[in-house]
């Protein structure tokens, strides 16, 4: 895998294209990286003991490390 944790990659296809953030994490058995900034999905969640309200939450969805190039290196 050509990105590591701590890199400043640039998205170069799909929706979030021309997006710049940090890598998060790495999946390498996937060859998917987690951008911090990037490729957002909503998730519907019910009240919970550990979140009583619910509601809708935006996290960062992993994307193939094809899709970013490495801008400087952590």
């Amino acid at each position: 895998m050509h990105v590591k944790k701590g890199d400043t990659v640039e998205v170069i296809s799909g929706d979030n294209r021309g997006r710049r953030g940090r890598v998060l994490r790495t999946i390498p058995e996937k060859n998917r990286v987690l951008v911090e900034g990037v490729n957002f999905i909503i998730r519907h969640t019910r009240p919970s003991p550990r979140n009583t309200q619910g509601g809708r939450m935006q996290r960062e969805a992993p994307i193939h490390a094809s899709n970013v190039k490495v801008v400087s290196e952590g």
